[in-house]
């Protein structure tokens, strides 16, 4: 089908894209929200003018099984670009009909953008990857737009405590405010030893730590700090916490593997948070509409077009605190 484009996310794992080894020119995007202009005889699901949200992950694993088609375009000079599943770096993209979900009633058209990469794979991390209940207590390594929308869904899974940690004071302040009850500076303490004092064993010796910890960001460091804070468990009594790899890795990462055998830790890979689009982003959407998902305060910074390139390299900087989107109805940048 053909979607007219209102507002597009601008994701790290583009830049892995753009700096990583490739044999063709690529078509980059995987998040947006827009209007349907044009739909092929097959699809039943939306049609022309319903607003949708694009996203990289087959709408529902419930419909009959039938592998979504990539996209390849050809150009006026006869070159030509591809992308593994959507591109939504544009006015207007063509995508497979299991790419595209019809969009809940008062999804916001520009921050709503975001909801098809960033709020999906950290909130789907909380919700679905890890099944975090009341009174489990996790730690967020990363809280930029995904990292936030994993906290987010933490407290509104009823966790307790809910630690962000980064580098950065004004983005572990925009954490509280998304719901991380306790904040930890990595760049000013040991994040593992902090994150273990905040979180103390239950007997003597114990080391602390949390039950779940998620690694946003991708990093060795990242990974190494969150498989170490998750607590132990007590041998032939109960099992130890679980780490979530979120964050697209850019390198091999080594772990203590006697940490994760002799304290029964669990190390998962979460792709898209686990999720099911058709069925989750009504979720996402039902928090927004009523105050548990903070979507337009997500968004912190709005390009155009035209500046995607300005908009790449501020992502590359730290400069974007929460998520960048390419909002096609701006005549001049905000970012």
């Amino acid at each position: 089908m053909i979607v007219r484009q209102h507002a597009s996310g601008i994701c790290h794992s583009q830049l892995h894209e753009i700096h990583g080894a490739r044999s063709a020119d690529r078509l980059l995007g995987h998040e947006s929200t827009g209007v349907v202009e044009a739909a092929g005889s097959a699809v039943e699901h939306v049609a022309p003018g319903d607003t949708v949200i694009v996203t990289w992950v087959p709408r529902s694993p419930q419909a009959v099984y039938r592998k979504p088609e990539a996209q390849r375009l050809t150009f006026a000079d006869g070159s030509t670009a591809a992308t593994g599943s959507v591109f939504t770096w544009a006015t207007h993209t063509v995508a497979d009909e299991q790419y595209v979900v019809k969009a809940p009633a008062g999804t916001p058209l520009a921050s709503g953008a975001v909801i098809g990469c960033a709020v999906m794979t950290g909130a789907g991390a909380v919700l679905h990857s890890a099944s975090v209940g009341p009174g489990q207590s996790v730690a967020v390594w990363g809280v930029g737009g995904v990292g936030l929308s994993a906290i987010a869904a933490a407290r509104n899974c009823g966790a307790s405590p809910v630690i962000a940690v980064d580098l950065d004071d004004a983005k572990l302040q925009m954490a509280e405010r998304f719901g991380a009850t306790l904040t930890v500076n990595a760049k000013k303490v040991d994040a593992v030893e902090e994150v273990r004092r905040l979180t103390p064993g239950t007997r003597p010796g114990d080391l602390g730590g949390v039950d779940f910890a998620f690694d946003c960001i991708g990093r060795v460091v990242a990974t190494q700090q969150a498989i170490a804070a998750v607590r132990r468990g007590h041998w032939a009594e109960s099992r130890g916490g679980a780490a979530y790899l979120v964050g697209v890795p850019t390198e091999r990462a080594t772990v203590d593997t006697m940490d994760l055998l002799l304290g029964e830790k669990r190390f998962v890979g979460s792709l898209g948070g686990s999720c099911t689009p058709d069925t989750d982003f009504p979720v996402f959407i039902s928090w927004y509409k009523s105050g548990l998902l903070d979507l337009d305060s997500l968004v912190t910074a709005r390009y155009r077009l035209d500046d995607i390139n300005q908009a790449c390299a501020d992502l590359e900087a730290g400069r974007i605190a929460g998520r960048a989107i390419l909002d096609f109805t701006l005549d001049v940048p905000l970012g």
